[in-house]
């Protein structure tokens, strides 16, 4: 079983930045695979970035490579989404998952665990 409470949005002009948190708990962290999903209104759920929680090995999507990192910090058993240089269309609810694997799916329907979710509004 996994709980996930994710945290951090909120309301930001055009190229700003934001960072997202996700409280993991967790029994074990062994074949863990941590992902941050969105929404945009009308539009399917997809992935942005995710973390394989024994390695560290991370993965982006490509649309968000350069600008989004990923980090876990075990100690306070956290998944943060750092954020920068935000677009309008990247509005949307942000959600952290788990799921168990060998290693990190792409697909929403792959994940087991999901938070209840966090807004991110882009304006102008």
């Amino acid at each position: 079983q996994v709980e996930l409470v994710d945290s951090g949005g909120g309301s930001i002009q055009a190229g700003g930045s934001l960072r997202l948190s996700c409280v993991v708990s967790v029994y074990t962290y062994k074949n863990l695979c941590l992902g941050w999903f969105r929404q945009s209104p009308g539009k399917e759920r997809e992935g942005v970035a995710f973390i394989y929680a024994e390695s560290g090995d991370t993965s982006y999507a490509d649309s968000v490579k350069g600008r989004f990192g990923i980090s876990q910090d075990n100690v306070n058993n956290t998944v943060l989404l750092q954020m920068t240089n935000l677009q309008i269309e990247e509005t949307g609810m942000y959600y952290c998952a788990a799921h168990r694997g060998f290693n990190c799916k792409w697909r929403p329907k792959d994940y087991s665990w999901w938070g209840q979710g966090t807004q991110v509004t882009v304006s102008p």
